[in-house]
C-alpha cells in the first residue's frame, strides 16, 4: 500500500510540475507533507533534506557565483567581445564558448545573466535580431554546466547519490571527460548549423530595438489636448499607423466593458492597449496621450530630470515574482515607475499595477539614472541594455579568483568535501566584501533550495518502499532483448524528456535511485547509469520551461514555445549519440 501511495503522490506531483499552475517548490512541499501525514516518511525525517549536502552545496555555489560576478572576472573576459569583427559565425561561436566555460565553474543561470546583455548589445550593434544569438548562448550555458561537479545542480545531486550508495561521491572533474566532448560537439553544431534553424524575429532597420516584444501591455491617459478626446473606441486604432490592440477602458477607477460600449472618450479615461515598443511610441506621439506611469517621482527635487527608461527582465529569483506593482509599492518604496509590461505569448487583461509578476516578464520602467543599477539588482531584474564593465578594482578580482581556485583545490585533493569548501569560499567572499552581506540571501534561489530539500526525503521514500526496484525490474526484462548501451540510452532519453517539462533537479532526484537499482540488478557499476542521468537531466533543450536559462531568453529573443525544439531536437539526438559511447569508454560497466 505504501508503494502505491508513493507512486500516486509522485504521479500527481509530476502532473503539477508539468502543468505549472503552482510553483514547483510548493508542489514538492505538498508531496513531502502528504507522505509524512501518511506516515511513509517519519516526521522526524521530514526536514532532513535541508541539511543534505546537495542542498548546502547548491546554496553555497549560488553565493559564490554572485560574488564572482561582482568581482569583475567575467567582465574581463567579456572585453574580448569588443575585438570581434563583423563575422556572425565568430560572434555566436565566441560568445557561446565564453558562456560555456563560465557555466562550468559558476551557476549557469548566473553566467547567462551576465552575458545576455552583451549578446543583445552585440546584435544591436551589428543590426541583426537578438533571436539569432540568445538561444545559442542559453544552450551553451546548459552544455557548459555538464563539465564539472559545481556546474549545475543535477551533477551535485548525482554525486551525492553516488556517495550514499557507493560510499564515495563523484569528484570535481569526474564529469569532464564526457562533458567536454559533448560541449565541443554541441558548440560546433550551434555555431555552424544550429543557429540557422532558429526562426528569425524581425528587428528594427536602425537596430534601435533591443528585442522584439509582440505584446507590451501599457496604460495611456486621455488628457485635455489629446486627439482622442470625444472619439469612439473604434477610432482609437485609426489615430495612427501603429499596430496595436485595445484591451480595456478604465473610467473613474472602474473597468468599462468595451465590447458593447459606444460612448465618447473623455478626459481622464485610461486606455489599456497592447503594442510593441515602436508602436507604443508612434501611438503616444500621434494621439497626444500620456503614459499613466510617466510621472515625476519628486518634481521639485534636485536631479528630477535625470530619468532613464529601460527594459528589464524579471529573473527567477526576483522578489517581484508572485507580487504586483501595487503590493511591491514600486513607486513609493523603490522610486520606480512601471510604464509597461510584456509577457511572452500571453495577453494580459488586468491593469498593469494589478498583474502578478512572473519570471521572464519584461518591464518597461523609469527611474533615476544614478541608482537604477542598484535597484535592478535589489529587485532581481536584469536590465536589457548595454552593461558597463566595472574592472576598476583589480585586487578584488584577484582575491575572488584566489578564493575560488583554493576551494576547487580543496575538493579536488579531497581536503574538504564540496559543501564545506564552497561554504567557506562563500563566507570568505562576504568577509572581504566582494559580495555585500545584505545581498547574500537575495542571491540564493530559494525555490530551488526548497524543491531539493523537499524532494530528497520523497525520493528516499520512493526507494525504501520498493518503487525504484519495481521500475528497475521492468527495465531488466528489456535487457534480455536489448544491449546495455540501449538501456543506457533509454535511461538518458527518459531523463531528458522529464527535464524538459519539470525542474532538472527534481528529475535527477527521481531518476538517480532508479538508475542505481537497474545497475545493481544487472550486476554492473552504477557509474555509467548515474552519468547517463546527469547528462539527461542537464539536456533540457526542447522547451522554454525545462531550464531557467531557456526561460530567461524567451521574451528578449521573441521566441515562441515551439521554437526551441527546432535547434533543441537535433542537439538532443547528437548528445545521446555521442555521450553513450563516451560514457562506456570512460566509465566501463
Amino acid at each position: 500500500m505504501d508503494q502505491i501511495v508513493v507512486f500516486i503522490t509522485l504521479g500527481i506531483a509530476l502532473v503539477l510540475f508539468i502543468w505549472g499552475k503552482f510553483r514547483y517548490d510548493l508542489v514538492a512541499l505538498a508531496a513531502l507533507f502528504f507522505l509524512v501525514v501518511w506516515d511513509i516518511i517519519p516526521a522526524e525525517n521530514a526536514f532532513t533534506g535541508f541539511a543534505h549536502p546537495a542542498v548546502i552545496t547548491v546554496a553555497a555555489i549560488l553565493i559564490v557565483s554572485k560574488a564572482l560576478e561582482n568581482s569583475g572576472i567575467v567582465n574581463v573576459i567579456v572585453r574580448l567581445m569588443n575585438r570581434v569583427g563583423e563575422n556572425k559565425f565568430l560572434q555566436i561561436g565566441l560568445l557561446s564558448l565564453i558562456v560555456a566555460v563560465a557555466s562550468a565553474f559558476m551557476n549557469n543561470i548566473g553566467a547567462l545573466a551576465i552575458l545576455m546583455p552583451v549578446a543583445i548589445q552585440l546584435a544591436r550593434k551589428h543590426k541583426y535580431s537578438p533571436s539569432i544569438i540568445l538561444m545559442p548562448i542559453a544552450f551553451a550555458s546548459l552544455l557548459g554546466g555538464m563539465n564539472t561537479l559545481i556546474g549545475t545542480p543535477p551533477n551535485i545531486i548525482i554525486s551525492t547519490f553516488r556517495g550514499q550508495s557507493l560510499s564515495e561521491p563523484f569528484s570535481m572533474f569526474d564529469f569532464s571527460p564526457v562533458g567536454i566532448v559533448i560541449t565541443i560537439a554541441g558548440l560546433l553544431f550551434i555555431t555552424s548549423i544550429g543557429w540557422k534553424l532558429i526562426p528569425k524575429r524581425k528587428e528594427g532597420e536602425d537596430g534601435s530595438n533591443l528585442f522584439e516584444i509582440n505584446n507590451y501591455i501599457t496604460e495611456v491617459r486621455i488628457v485635455d489636448e489629446s486627439d482622442l478626446l470625444g472619439k469612439n473606441l473604434n477610432e482609437v486604432d485609426e489615430i495612427s499607423d501603429a499596430d496595436l490592440v485595445l484591451i480595456g477602458l478604465v473610467r473613474e477607477e472602474r473597468r468599462v466593458n468595451i465590447s458593447n460600449y459606444y460612448g465618447k472618450l473623455r478626459e481622464g479615461d485610461i486606455l489599456i492597449i497592447e503594442s510593441d515598443t515602436e508602436g507604443l511610441k508612434t501611438f503616444i506621439e500621434a494621439s497626444k496621450c500620456e503614459l499613466v506611469g510617466d510621472e515625476k517621482l519628486y518634481p521639485n527635487a534636485e536631479g528630477s530630470d535625470d530619468y532613464v527608461i529601460l527594459e528589464a527582465i524579471i529573473q527567477n529569483h526576483s522578489t517581484l515574482v508572485g507580487e504586483t506593482a501595487s503590493s511591491m509599492r514600486l513607486r513609493s518604496r523603490y522610486e520606480i515607475n512601471l510604464l509597461a509590461l510584456a509577457r511572452q505569448n500571453q495577453t494580459l487583461r488586468k491593469r498593469i499595477d494589478k498583474v502578478t509578476f512572473q519570471s521572464g516578464d519584461v518591464l518597461l520602467i523609469q527611474g533615476r539614472e544614478e541608482d537604477m543599477s542598484a535597484k535592478m539588482e535589489l529587485l532581481g531584474c536584469l536590465p536589457l541594455a548595454e552593461r558597463k564593465l566595472d574592472i576598476s578594482k583589480p585586487t578584488r578580482t584577484i582575491y575572488a579568483l584566489a578564493i575560488f581556485i583554493a576551494s576547487i583545490a580543496m575538493v579536488v585533493f579531497n581536503i574538504l568535501p564540496v559543501e564545506i569548501a564552497f561554504s567557506i569560499a562563500a563566507m570568505a567572499m562576504v568577509l572581504i566584501k566582494i559580495l555585500p552581506v545584505k545581498n547574500v540571501y537575495q542571491n540564493i534561489d530559494w525555490p530551488i533550495i526548497i524543491l531539493l530539500a523537499a524532494m530528497i526525503p520523497v525520493g528516499e521514500a520512493f526507494e525504501t518502499t520498493g518503487g525504484a526496484e519495481l521500475i528497475s525490474s521492468q527495465v531488466i526484462i528489456l535487457s534480455d532483448s536489448f544491449p546495455t548501451w540501449a538501456i543506457l540510452a533509454f535511461i538518458m532519453t527518459v531523463t531528458m524528456l522529464l527535464s524538459n517539462v519539470i525542474n532538472n533537479a527534481a528529475t535527477a532526484v527521481m531518476m538517480a535511485p532508479i538508475a542505481i537499482k537497474i545497475a545493481e540488478d544487472l550486476s554492473f557499476s552504477a557509474d555509467p547509469f548515474l552519468m547517463a542521468v546527469a547528462i539527461g537531466a542537464s539536456a533540457a533543450f526542447l522547451t522554454p520551461i525545462g531550464h531557467q536559462s531557456n526561460t530567461l531568453v524567451m521574451s528578449p529573443g521573441g521566441y515562441k514555445f515551439g521554437d526551441y525544439w527546432r535547434m533543441g531536437l537535433p542537439i538532443s539526438i547528437l548528445i545521446v549519440a555521442i555521450s553513450i559511447p563516451m560514457i562506456l569508454m570512460v566509465w566501463p560497466l
